[in-house]
């Protein structure tokens, strides 16, 4: 088995914004999704998402607040998962609430040293 790791990007300007019960169903979605990959023993960190701020760091000792709200795509959070090939990751990553929201999933394997 292989980790990859699931990286859950949506439209900056299109975050969800519903009533409490919109919201908390959202939130059962993406549990669930990850409550079965966790039970298939294929889940090895289910991340968290990330705030919509931060800095990037550039040669030259330059850094910049980040990211910007002229920005398209964010990452809104990320999992790491097992799986036996990229297909199997990709099977996996198909499940994923954000796509209920316009979002996408980047699927990438982990390279260990």
């Amino acid at each position: 088995m292989k980790d990859f790791l699931l990286l859950f990007r949506a439209d900056y300007q299109n975050q969800p914004t519903g009533n409490p019960q919109e919201m908390q169903a959202l939130t059962k979605k993406w549990m669930d999704w990850i409550g079965s990959i966790a039970t298939q023993n294929k889940l090895t960190d289910r991340g968290n998402r990330l705030e919509n701020t931060g800095r990037v760091l550039k040669p030259g000792n330059v850094t910049t607040d980040g990211p910007f709200c002229e920005m398209k795509e964010i990452i809104g959070g990320y999992s790491i998962i097992k799986a036996a090939s990229m297909d199997e990751a990709e099977k996996i990553a198909k499940g994923c609430p954000v796509f209920t929201i316009g979002g996408s999933v980047e699927v990438r394997e982990v390279r260990t040293l």
